[in-house]
């Protein structure tokens, strides 16, 4: 088994605890004020881990185009976030939590038309189960 597949699996568990735990945690308040909260131990947690584990190089390989898009994907993550939340605070997990991985089909398709990945036929009927499962969870019948 290869080291990044132990890793996803790793993120999809700790995704799953994430909407359980989260579901939870916006029940009375605010969807932004829980946000703003899981930011901000999000925040704590990844620069002391950053801090504990960088060297020199790693700061002089930053240029202004990975500035640009790291912190363009910074905003898509926390315009993510504050639409999770506000949806898990709205629904139920079992259809907010399907819907939300339809970010992986979209980043499939993103993937093909603006990088250049090639889609492969493993890869689009994956892609198409994802999007077809997101419709059998949450369509009702």
């Amino acid at each position: 088994m290869n080291n990044w597949f132990i890793w996803a699996l790793l993120s999809a568990l700790f995704a799953a605890l994430t909407a359980i735990l989260a579901k939870v945690g916006v029940a009375e308040i605010n969807p932004n004020l829980a946000t703003a909260i899981r930011t901000t131990v999000i925040l704590v947690i990844t620069w002391a881990i950053a801090a504990a584990t960088y060297n020199k190089a790693d700061w002089a390989a930053l240029h202004a185009k990975a500035w640009l898009f790291l912190v363009a994907s910074g905003l898509m993550t926390g315009l993510s976030w504050l639409c999770y939340f506000r949806a898990l605070k709205l629904g139920d997990v079992s259809k907010v939590a399907p819907v939300d991985k339809l970010s992986v089909a979209i980043a499939i398709l993103l993937a093909v038309l603006f990088l250049g990945e090639k889609l492969r036929a493993q890869e689009a009927i994956g892609a198409a189960l994802i999007v077809l499962g997101v419709i059998v969870m949450v369509v009702r019948l």
